[in-house]
């Protein structure tokens, strides 16, 4: 092989292995989901209706993905609370 193309290899799994890390760290960082107040009792009304069905509640919230739902209900949900029951 010659050192270009070794050059070459290096560099493209360095660069691999540099976004792999970077996306393992994201993925690690806690971070604070803002949610309305409406956005709230949505989230809540639906998880009541469908349970924990993220990307059919996702669809009611414009802007909102199924994994920041279920994100976000996992945080809240930390806590022991009435509303976090799928039974009301």
């Amino acid at each position: 092989m010659s050192d270009s193309n070794h050059h070459s290899t290096t560099e493209a799994t360095t660069a691999s292995s540099d976004q792999f890390v970077k996306e393992m760290r994201q993925e690690e960082e806690p971070t604070m989901l803002e949610f309305s107040e409406d956005e709230e009792d949505l989230v809540a009304r639906m998880f009541r209706l469908v349970g924990k069905r993220w990307s059919l509640i996702a669809g009611r919230i414009p802007g909102r993905t199924a994994q920041e739902i279920e994100k976000y209900w996992s945080s809240k949900c930390a806590f022991p609370s009435d509303q976090c029951s799928s039974s009301a």
